[in-house]
């Protein structure tokens, strides 16, 4: 199918991308932009304002905001720690002074990947668990979160009309009846979910919306990065032995997405004037990929979390481009 975003759908709409680094905050801030929107892009690696980050990775908030422009959005990055209130506080009076509100609110903010650790790690019982490791990744998944609402959501909800995105992975009904790595994973993507849900409903009564989207098998700088591929030759990775001295990606990486889906997903909510019906829902990005119609950056749909709760937990089998 052939799909192309409105880069004027959100013109002159402000949105703040909490996490915008890389991953799917940087997917978020490039689809907004796509859609014309100005877009504040915070984290804490920046090549002008650096602050220790728990990845030390190259990503900077200067290029996300430079892609954002590319776009035909305007894009403006801001170091921040949000797990920092005052550097937080800061950051809305910054907006305040220069845009006066906000239009749309990301909490993307993660920066715990090293911390879960990976398959090996995985499953460890929590008596068993590094409690300061486990203690950390709270903090970076929901007190970050926590922190940037208190801060901003008052240049939200100042007038009617605004949205809230709370980035996690899995959904509520998924992630209620599933264990998820560790119950220190575990705690943290419910919890976010549930922030989404509370916070809708303290913002229903100010004409805002909250949602929860989780994407798929995302296809991060860092996921990349482990199976030795790039965006261009990802499917390389699902080839034992394609690229030397990498691992063969899982079956699942078939159904992977780049992170400018989700972005979509969050743009199209944005575009939304409608989007009240989905308060305090917990969305994935291929379920708002069907609703709205948007595709990847390779024009798909990907699926994920449809395919393995219809084919892969039960143990069936189907052909994998049916969920693309």
């Amino acid at each position: 199918m052939s799909w192309s975003p409105d880069g004027a759908a959100l013109r002159g709409r402000v949105a703040v991308v909490a996490g915008a680094t890389r991953g799917a905050g940087r997917g978020i801030a490039a689809a907004l932009g796509e859609a014309g929107a100005t877009v504040v892009c915070t984290g804490r690696t920046s090549s002008v304002h650096p602050i220790r980050s728990d990845y030390q990775r190259a990503e900077t908030i200067e290029e996300t905001a430079d892609l954002v422009t590319h776009l035909g959005g305007t894009g403006i990055p801001i170091a921040v720690d949000h797990l920092d209130p005052d550097q937080v506080h800061r950051l809305a009076e910054r907006i305040r002074e220069d845009h006066g509100h906000i239009d749309v609110l990301v909490n993307d903010i993660w920066g715990a990947e090293k911390l879960k650790g990976g398959p090996a790690q995985w499953n460890t019982p929590v008596w068993e668990h590094d409690l300061d490791t486990g203690l950390r990744i709270l903090r970076l998944a929901i007190d970050t979160h926590l922190i940037t609402s208190h801060h901003l959501l008052p240049l939200l909800v100042d007038q009617p009309g605004g949205l809230l995105v709370e980035v996690t992975d899995g959904t509520a009904d998924y992630n209620a009846s599933r264990y998820r790595i560790s119950v220190f994973y575990d705690l943290a993507k419910v919890a976010v979910n549930r922030l989404a849900f509370s916070q809708g409903h303290e913002l229903a009564q100010h004409g805002a919306t909250s949602v929860a989207i989780t994407p798929g098998f995302l296809r991060s700088e860092m996921m990349l990065d482990n199976f030795g591929v790039r965006e261009e030759n990802w499917r390389d990775a699902l080839s034992p032995g394609t690229v030397p001295n990498y691992p063969p990606a899982p079956p699942d990486f078939v159904l992977s997405e780049s992170p400018r889906y989700v972005g979509r997903a969050v743009a199209a909510l944005a575009a939304d004037l409608k989007r009240a019906r989905w308060n305090q829902k917990s969305v994935t990005s291929g379920q708002l990929a069907q609703e709205y119609g948007f595709t990847d950056v390779d024009d798909s749909q990907p699926d994920l979390w449809r395919f393995v709760e219809e084919i892969r937990e039960p143990g069936l089998d189907a052909d994998p481009a049916d969920y693309r």
